[in-house]
């Protein structure tokens, strides 16, 4: 498959300077820009699929009338911390 381009964009000549003195070492700022679209796609992505979560947990809330208590949420994300903290520290 062919490469695509992205547009070129005007920046402010501070920003082009901002972005400059943060590029690392043999890094290129066509390298910069392609990482950080690829950030922001999923980021999207995420925050894409973290509404459409949540709409549907709100939904089957409507629907049901039944949800999880907040005392068991937090307690259960507190066992992953845990979890976690102890993979971390092996």
């Amino acid at each position: 498959m062919k490469a695509a381009v992205i547009p070129r964009i005007r920046v402010e000549p501070e920003l082009r300077a901002d972005l400059d003195s943060v590029l690392l070492p043999g890094e290129t700022l066509t390298d910069f820009v392609e990482a950080s679209v690829r950030r922001a796609v999923e980021f999207r992505r995420v925050q894409t699929d973290f509404t459409a979560r949540c709409d549907a947990s709100l939904a089957e809330y409507e629907r049901t009338g039944i949800s999880v208590s907040t005392d068991l949420v937090l307690s259960r994300l507190e066992a992953k911390i845990a979890a976690r903290v102890k993979q971390l520290r092996r």
